[in-house]
C-alpha cells in the first residue's frame, strides 16, 4: 500500500510537477538588453532602469510582465500606441528541457505571440537568472533587424 507512495517520492522524475523547482517563484528584472545580429551591439531598449517581474509557478506556468523605464501616463492615442514599444506581457504554460522553457502562450500584449510557443534558454547563478531569447525580429524594436534579447532577472520576493 505504501509502497507506490514511497516510490513516487523518491524515483527522479516520477513526483515531479510541471513546473521545474530551478525557476520557479517570483524573478524581479534586472536590466533587458538586446542585441542586434548583423553589428554586435547591444542596445539597453527599457534604459537603463525598467521594471517588471516574471513569475513561474511549480504548476507550469508563467507571467511576464516587463516595462521600460520613465514611462509616462498617455494622453493620445499616438502616445497610447507608443507605450507598447516599451512592454512585453504574456502568460501561458510552459515546460523545461535541460537548460531551456518553452511557453505556449495563451495572453500576450502583442496579440500574434497568442497561441505561439516562446523557447528561452536560461543560465541560473545564485540568485540571477539570466535569459536569452533565439535571434528573431522582435515587434518592438522590429527597424533593427534580427535581434535577441538579454533579460536578467534576480530572485525576489513578494515582501
Amino acid at each position: 500500500m505504501w509502497l507506490p507512495l514511497l516510490l513516487t517520492s523518491v524515483l527522479p522524475g516520477s513526483a515531479q510537477t510541471a513546473g521545474d523547482a530551478r525557476i520557479t517563484g517570483l524573478w524581479k528584472l534586472v536590466s533587458y538588453e538586446v542585441e542586434v545580429r548583423s553589428t554586435g551591439k547591444t542596445i539597453p531598449v527599457m534604459g537603463a532602469h525598467p521594471t517588471g517581474f516574471a513569475y513561474f509557478t511549480p504548476e507550469g506556468r508563467v507571467f511576464f510582465n516587463l516595462t521600460g523605464e520613465d514611462r509616462k501616463p498617455a494622453v493620445s492615442d499616438k502616445e497610447r500606441a507608443a507605450l507598447l514599444d516599451t512592454m512585453v506581457s504574456y502568460t501561458g504554460r510552459f515546460t523545461v528541457t535541460g537548460n531551456q522553457w518553452t511557453a505556449k502562450l495563451d495572453a500576450a500584449w502583442n496579440p500574434a505571440w497568442v497561441g505561439t510557443e516562446q523557447t528561452r534558454s536560461f543560465e541560473i547563478d545564485g540568485v540571477r537568472l539570466r535569459v536569452l531569447t533565439p535571434w528573431r525580429v522582435m515587434p518592438n524594436w522590429a527597424e533593427e533587424g534580427e535581434t535577441r534579447s538579454i533579460v536578467t532577472f534576480k530572485r525576489a520576493t513578494d515582501s
